[in-house]
């Protein structure tokens, strides 16, 4: 009996534990993924980009998603079972379908019409999906700004943010770096929706080119800004949207390139997101060799035998770079409803410069002086910022409230040596020390609540706190006195701090076609200055030191926009709104900058902002192979800031020498009307363009007169035309081999102080898709023919100017980018904000 029991108790325990292996074995099985693909297309053929997701009716750990490649064509992996299908696109309807997948297969397609109704046929069967759709496209028109998308930009591969601005539309880069949008200079730049410690303090073209092409998302480019934008920026906004992935699992991409002028630079963007945790981390490093030409020819119109006759200077500088930058955040969904967000950022350039200029100066008894300059330049820059954000959804129907903060810090050192010959004997050397450290704070509240089916209103604070610190220290050694001397008019410290309270209420609705969006904006400005040079009280340009210097504003700033919607691709917008120009800090210090003292910057403490009243009226049709959007445009600008430049002798080494002084002031108004045409146009499968047209009539009154600087005052008045036109040609060969060519023009301006002459270049790109998709070689030559360079000829009632500046000669460049991504996972889409729901660049944008 004992032997009985024991016999059963063994049988049932193998029962047990082959049952138990059976079942763990059919669990496994159940688990076991299979290879599917599919293809998305329409009654054209395959439809790229489209967002396909699948959730495991079971069990939510074996849903999945995948994103279509460029002609339609998607892959994945899943488990054996019941899947509920969603596709989601822009301005389409939701489609859900439940599927049951059973093997490795290739998908049929199921068909979705423009209205969202599903064709289904078998829902036994594994479908793919048809959307009606255009393709992705780099150039997009919403009520109040204009995108551009980099991703397609072949001759900025390997390049830097500088580098793809040349190809946005409504965008100018000139030939020193500086940036306008429609002739005009005065352009707010942004990152992520903020300010930001990137772009640096007065760095100019330096930060442009220490952000890399590839770490770019998209630009919006907001030529007249909505009162729920800052005020400042008369030009405009450019909104530089960094990349943060929306892909499930780890993905991410290197880039690297190796150039001539010599470069060299390596790109990396990383993601990873499990649940409702994603974090990113962007990052890389380069290094650059530039050349920058100037010549400046001065004739003096009469004077008496000592007095100087011309002056002819031809200068290049050669430098070498390097810049590193990192940024790292997360972004953590805490429920449905409310999300926060968190990231870090350091950039750093540093930049090694040596040049040489030689001065012939000849005066009007027959005199000639012959002057070299050898120059020696550091520039060192370092950047922090942290940002912080909360977003909360009161509830399903869009009321939402968005919380951010930023914090940073900039700072930049320079360095300048000169040593100069004067007929090839010493004359003196110059040792110039630049400190300058930037803090900053901004802080935000944007609230939303819908009205109705149609409406909504958006109310919001900012706060702007910015501080800048300047040291600067001018040292000086001439052949009659070697020791090292300051020069105290040249030599100061300087502090200034600006801060900015902003209130603004928006209402945006719609009636039958026709939608509006009202708004007011309220900006209270408040400056504080103090300056103190090393001059002695006994010298006779001696000033008290500047203790407390206050400028406080109040302003209000209305915009108006229109929206009639013809059909659902083809509307007409107009617009309005009042902006300010608010002086940049460094024109405001007196004696800002020493680097020459033949050229001497003087700074201006009692300059204003100027104003501008910015009226638009355009057009937009939208079609699957092409897009054109004309608008015309009015500018009217009042106390507009004008550079002066009047001449000034003084003694140099104890001999009298003409000192070109230049200066920033309020004079007079400027005006312009023009039309601007954006395109693009698919013309047929292997051929594509882009192209940017701007024409506009100028007119700029006003004249300036000093009695203690100037003999008599200086016009302004002019009146012209000019124009500037881009056109970007893509040849897709096949598949993989796709090459560019891009042309600029920009046209001649002249005023009565001013004489703009034309300029041209063209850019040429190639790309290689290799490795099966996840690869691609690059290849591009900026400014083939070498012609990018500014000429211009400055008149004044004693002597005209003549300038030629070439920022950098013709480059070339060869990159290659690997990606590599599980699975191409990608988040299900949400839903997408109202236009202008947001100053941040909506919900495409980092955190930042």
């Amino acid at each position: 009996m004992e032997r009985t029991e024991i016999v059963r108790s063994v049988l049932q325990k193998k029962i047990f534990g082959l049952a138990l292996t059976i079942g763990a074995a059919s669990f496994i099985m159940a688990q076991q993924k299979v290879n599917i693909s599919g293809n998305v297309k329409d009654t054209n053929g395959g439809v790229g980009y489209a967002s396909i997701t699948f959730k495991n009716q079971q069990n939510s750990q074996l849903s999945d998603a995948a994103l279509a490649d460029a002609d339609g064509n998607y892959k994945l992996e899943l488990a054996p079972g019941s899947y509920d299908v969603s596709i989601e696109a822009v301005d389409y309807k939701k489609f859900t379908q439940t599927i049951w997948v059973e093997k490795a297969g290739i998908l049929a397609p199921f068909v979705i019409v423009s209205n969202g109704k599903a064709n289904l046929t078998n829902t036994t069967d594994i479908q793919g999906v048809v959307i009606t759709a255009t393709s992705t496209k780099p150039y997009k028109v919403e009520l109040d700004k204009k995108t551009y998308d980099p991703s397609q930009d072949i001759v900025s591969k390997g390049g830097s943010l500088q580098d793809v601005l040349t190809n946005v539309p409504s965008v100018e880069v000139g030939t020193d770096g500086s940036v306008s949008m429609r002739g005009s200079s005065n352009v707010k730049f942004l990152i992520n929706g903020k300010p930001s410690a990137l772009l640096g303090i007065d760095d100019g073209a330096n930060a442009l080119q220490s952000i890399p092409a590839d770490q770019i998302e998209k630009i919006e480019v907001i030529t007249n800004p909505s009162s729920k934008f800052e005020a400042s920026g008369t030009a405009g906004i450019l909104n530089i949207i960094l990349k943060k992935s929306k892909k499930a699992g780890f993905n991410g991409s290197v880039t690297g390139t190796l150039g001539y002028l010599p470069q060299t630079n390596l790109n990396t963007n990383l993601s990873w997101r499990k649940g409702d945790l994603t974090v990113f981390v962007n990052g890389g490093g380069g290094y650059r060799e530039s050349k920058n030409t100037n010549r400046n020819d001065i004739n003096y119109f009469t004077g008496n035998t000592d007095d100087l006759s011309t002056r002819n200077t031809d200068a290049i500088t050669k430098s070498k770079g390097e810049n590193y930058n990192a940024t790292t955040g997360l972004i953590y969904d805490i429920n449905e409803k409310t999300s926060v967000n968190a990231s870090g950022t350091v950039r750093t350039f540093n930049n090694d410069s040596n040049g040489y200029t030689d001065t012939n100066e000849r005066y009007f008894g027959g005199t000639s002086i012959f002057t070299q300059r050898l120059n020696t330049g550091r520039n060192s820059n370092l950047a922090f910022q942290g940002d912080f954000g909360l977003d909360h959804k009161f509830d399903d129907k869009g009321q939402n409230i968005s919380l951010a903060l930023s914090l940073q810090r900039n700072r930049s050192n320079n360095f300048t040596g000169i040593d100069e010959t004067k007929n090839n004997a010493f004359n003196l050397l110059n040792i110039v020390n630049q400190k300058t450290i930037n803090k900053t704070l901004v802080g935000k509240a944007d609230y939303e609540l819908p009205i109705g089916e149609n409406s909504s209103l958006s109310a919001g604070y900012r706060l702007d706190i910015n501080q800048n610190d300047y040291n600067n220290m001018v040292q000086e050694s001439t052949s009659s006195n070697t020791a090292l001397n300051y020069l105290g008019l040249y030599s100061y410290t300087a502090d200034y701090k600006e801060m900015f309270n902003a209130f603004y209420l928006q209402f945006k609705s719609k009636i039958g076609r026709l939608g509006y969006q009202v708004g007011l904006r309220d900006e209270i400005s408040n400056v504080t200055i103090n300056y103190q040079n090393l001059l002695d009280p006994s010298d006779e340009n001696y000033s008290p030191p500047i203790s407390n210097k206050k400028k406080n504003y109040n302003n209000l700033f209305p915009s108006i926009f229109l929206s009639y919607e013809i059909s659902k691709d083809n509307q007409f917008l107009a617009n309005y709104s009042r902006r300010i120009d608010r002086p940049r800090s460094f024109f405001m210090i007196p004696n800002p900058n020493y680097n020459n003292n033949l050229n001497i910057f003087d700074g201006n403490i009692d300059l204003n902002p100027s104003y501008v009243d910015a009226y638009e009226l355009g057009y937009s049709i939208s079609k699957k192979s092409f897009i054109i959007n004309p608008t015309i445009y009015y500018r009217h600008q009042t106390d507009d800031v004008k550079i002066i430049s009047y001449s000034k002798p003084e003694t140099i080494n104890g001999a009298i020498q003409n000192v070109i002084h230049t200066k920033p002031v309020n004079v007079g108004t400027d005006d312009r009307i023009g039309l601007e045409v954006n395109f693009s146009w698919d013309a047929t499968k292997w051929l594509k363009f882009l192209g940017n047209v701007d024409g506009f009539r100028y007119s700029t009154t006003g004249d300036y007169f000093d009695p203690i600087l100037m003999k008599e005052s200086l016009p302004f008045d002019g009146k012209g035309v000019s124009m500037r036109s881009r056109l970007t040609s893509t040849f897709k060969l096949d598949k993989t081999l796709s090459f560019q060519v891009q042309g600029f023009y920009g046209g001649p301006r002249k005023t009565a102080s001013l004489d703009r002459k034309s300029m041209y270049a063209v850019n040429f790109g190639a790309s290689k898709t290799v490795l099966g998709g996840n690869g691609t070689i690059s290849f591009n030559i900026q400014d083939v023919f070498n012609t990018r360079a500014m000429r211009n000829v400055n008149y004044n009632g004693d002597f005209t100017s003549e300038n030629y500046m070439q920022w950098q000669p013709r480059q070339f460049a060869l990159s290659f980018t690997y990606k590599f991504r599980q699975g191409e996972k990608v988040e299900q889409p949400k839903k997408k904000k109202d236009i202008n729901a947001n100053d941040s660049g909506g919900d495409e944008q980092g955190p930042m």
